[in-house]
C-alpha cells in the first residue's frame, strides 16, 4: 500500500516536471544571462581580439579604419552587448497578405498637378474705335457664350461657340456714344447705357428694341448692373437706380452717396448687397433689405470705405466667400483692397504699381485676376489669401481697361487702349465631376403588384 502511493506520488511529481521548467525558461532573470538567446562567436572575438584595433589606432591606417568599419556595419558587429537576458522576439507574421492589404485599402490621393499657365493670349481680335475711357463698361460675356463688347456708337456681339461676329445696334451720333453694356442673367437680352443719360433694353436673339429707360440720369450711364428683374444703372450724376424692367414706371429706389461719377456697381451673388465705387474715391455698400423699408427717393449705406485714395471702378465678389469684396484703385492709389462687409472692415491691402482697371475672381481655385494700365499694361494672376504673384500676362501696348469671364470660368477677354480685344486661358479647365453611380434596381421594380 506505501509503496504504491510511494509510486503514484513519483508519477504525479514527474508529471509537473515538464512544466514547471517551460515556467522557469519563460520568466527569465534579468540578472541571470540566457545561453540560447547568446552569439558566443561574437562574444569571443569581442573578448579576445576585437579590441585590439581600438587599443593600438596609430598602427592602422585611415583607409583601414573606414574599411572595419563598413565590415562591422554590414555584419552587424557594432553590437556592445555580449550577454543577453531574454530570448530573441519571434518573427512577426504577416497575418494579412501584402496583396490583399494594397488592393482592398483605398490609396491616399495624389497631389493635384500644378496648372500651366500660358503667358501668350490664344486670339487675338481686333477693336477699332474703342473708347479709351477708364469710367466706362464696355466689354460684358453673356451666360449664352456670347460676348458683347461697345466700339464707339456701336454694339457687337461674338459668338464664342463658332467665332461668328454680328451688329447689335449702332445709336444716333447725339445719342452716342455707348458708355456701358451688360447681359441680364438668361444670356438673351442685354442692357445699353449711352452718353445721352438713357438706357435700352434689346433683345439679342430678335435683334429688336425692347424699351428705353429714360429721366433717371442727368447725364452718362457709365455702369450696370443686374440683380434678377432689376437693372441697377449708375451715372456720372452720382446716383445710383434700381430699375424694375417689368413695370412702366421702372425706377423703384435710388441710393444717393456719391459726389462724382459712379464707375463701378457690383451685386453679390445672394442679390441682398450691392458694391458701388466711384471717381470720389469712395466705395459703398448698399442693402437690398434695408433699402426697400426706406423711402424710394433715397436710401442709406450699410458701409462707406474711405481707404481707397483715388477712383474705385474695379468690384468683385468672391464665388466662395459671400461677403468677402474685393475692390481696386486708380493711378494714384494702385491698391487691391480686401473687405468684409458685414463688418465694413479691410482685411488686407496690396500695393500693385499701377493702375487697377478690372478684377476677376477664379470660379473654381482661390486665385484672383487684375488688369492694369501703366507702365506695364498686364493681367496679373494673384493667389487667394497669400496674395503671392501665379503669373503675369503681357501683350496688350495700352492700359487693360475691361475684362469679362466665360461662363465656364476658363477664358478671360481682356479689351485695351490699344483697341485689340485678347482671349486668356488663364483659369484652365474646370474638373468634370462624374456623375453618382445609378443603384441597382431591386429585382421586379418595374411591377406594381406581382398577382
Amino acid at each position: 500500500m506505501n509503496a504504491g502511493s510511494l509510486n503514484s506520488s513519483t508519477k504525479l511529481q514527474s508529471n509537473k516536471c515538464p512544466d514547471q521548467r517551460r515556467t522557469i525558461r519563460e520568466n527569465l532573470d534579468r540578472f541571470i544571462p540566457n545561453r540560447s538567446a547568446m552569439d558566443f562567436d561574437y562574444a569571443h572575438y569581442m573578448l579576445t581580439g576585437g579590441r585590439k584595433g581600438k587599443e593600438n589606432p596609430a598602427a592602422s591606417s585611415p583607409s583601414k579604419e573606414a574599411y572595419r568599419k563598413q565590415m562591422a556595419e554590414t555584419l552587424n558587429m557594432n553590437r556592445t552587448r555580449i550577454l543577453a537576458f531574454k530570448n530573441k522576439p519571434p518573427t512577426p507574421v504577416e497575418l494579412i497578405p501584402q496583396d490583399f492589404y494594397s488592393s482592398s485599402v483605398q490609396q491616399p490621393k495624389t497631389t493635384k498637378p500644378r496648372r500651366h499657365i500660358s503667358q501668350s493670349s490664344e486670339r487675338t481680335l481686333d477693336a477699332p474705335d474703342l473708347v479709351d475711357d477708364y469710367y466706362l463698361n464696355l466689354l460684358d460675356w453673356g451666360s449664352s457664350n456670347v460676348l458683347a463688347i461697345a466700339l464707339g456708337s456701336t454694339v457687337y456681339l461674338w459668338d464664342a461657340s463658332d467665332g461668328s461676329t454680328s451688329e447689335l445696334v449702332t445709336v444716333e451720333d447725339e445719342d452716342g456714344p455707348v458708355t456701358s453694356v451688360s447681359w441680364a442673367p438668361d444670356g438673351k437680352h442685354i442692357s445699353i447705357g449711352l452718353n445721352n443719360s438713357d438706357v435700352q433694353l434689346w433683345d439679342s436673339t430678335a435683334n429688336r428694341l425692347l424699351r428705353t429707360l429714360k429721366e433717371g440720369h442727368s447725364s452718362r450711364v457709365g455702369s450696370l448692373a443686374w440683380n434678377n428683374h432689376i437693372l441697377t444703372t449708375g451715372g456720372m450724376d452720382g446716383n445710383i437706380i434700381n430699375n424694375d424692367v417689368r413695370i412702366r414706371s421702372h425706377i423703384v429706389e435710388t441710393y444717393r452717396g456719391h459726389r462724382q461719377e459712379v464707375c463701378g456697381l457690383k451685386w453679390s451673388a445672394s442679390g441682398q448687397q450691392l458694391a458701388s465705387g466711384g471717381n470720389d474715391n469712395l466705395l459703398y455698400i448698399w442693402d437690398r433689405s434695408a433699402a426697400s423699408s426706406n423711402s424710394p427717393s433715397q436710401s442709406q449705406w450699410l458701409h462707406r470705405m474711405e481707404d481707397h485714395t483715388a477712383a474705385v471702378k474695379a468690384l468683385a465678389w468672391c464665388p466662395f466667400q459671400g461677403n468677402l469684396l474685393a475692390s481696386g484703385g486708380g493711378g494714384s492709389d494702385r491698391s487691391i483692397k480686401f473687405w468684409n462687409t458685414h463688418t465694413g472692415a479691410c482685411l488686407n491691402s496690396v500695393d500693385t504699381g499701377s493702375q487697377v482697371c478690372a478684377l476677376l475672381w477664379n470660379k473654381n481655385e482661390r486665385e484672383l485676376l487684375s488688369s492694369h494700365g501703366f507702365t506695364q499694361n498686364q493681367l496679373t494672376l494673384w493667389k487667394y489669401p497669400s496674395m503671392v504673384k501665379m503669373a503675369e500676362l503681357t501683350g496688350h501696348t495700352s492700359r487693360v481697361l475691361f475684362m469679362a469671364q466665360s461662363p465656364d470660368g476658363c477664358t478671360v477677354a481682356s479689351a485695351a487702349g490699344d483697341e485689340t480685344l485678347r482671349f486668356w486661358n488663364v483659369f484652365g479647365t474646370p474638373e468634370v465631376t462624374k456623375p453618382a453611380p445609378k443603384a441597382h434596381p431591386e429585382p421586379f421594380a418595374h411591377l406594381n403588384r406581382i398577382r
